[in-house]
């Protein structure tokens, strides 16, 4: 019998299935439980420049410019029955009435963890400096049985993938 592997050209890993996503803060270990995650984006912005080259020739070049995009992650959660003693309002809160009082103050360094069905950790992303700039509730409705979301937009100084 032969050992069957994967054909040439084709992925020799699974991909990623991450089914459940927690929220942990670096400064107590609390871990939040999360419904979505999105807009978990790094980019730079890159500044094109032209000159001419050996002979004459004009080269084009790009390269990083100064202006690196700050990130913006946005995360979905089911709204807690508490808001005076939830983490994440008491914090936005915070911020809202008192301000930073140095580029510190208030900054946090959160992890997302992904979990698959199994209870694996397949990923994980540190969000340094974060802090909650938007929490959006949803929309009210008599005619609904669907639980009450929020979604919390963090901005933060960069992210890291450490898994």
């Amino acid at each position: 019998m032969t050992a069957v592997g994967p054909a040439p050209g084709t992925i020799s890993t699974d991909p990623i299935v991450a089914r459940n996503f927690f929220l942990l803060f670096q400064k107590d270990s609390e871990k939040m439980v999360l419904q979505s995650i999105s807009s978990l984006n790094v980019e730079m912005t890159p500044v094109s420049t032209t000159q001419n080259g050996a002979g004459g020739k004009i080269e084009h070049i790009k390269t990083v410019g100064s202006n690196v995009n700050v990130p913006e992650v946005e995360m979905v959660r089911m709204a807690p029955r508490d808001s005076k003693n939830d983490k994440i309002w008491n914090w936005y809160r915070d911020i809202h009435t008192n301000g930073f009082k140095d580029r510190k103050d208030k900054r946090e360094l959160i992890t997302l963890q992904l979990f698959d069905p199994g209870g694996t950790k397949v990923g994980e992303f540190e969000l340094h400096g974060a802090w909650p700039c938007k929490i959006v509730t949803d929309a009210l409705s008599t005619d609904s049985n669907d639980p009450l979301k929020e979604t919390i937009t963090f901005v933060c100084e960069w992210i890291d993938r450490t898994k």
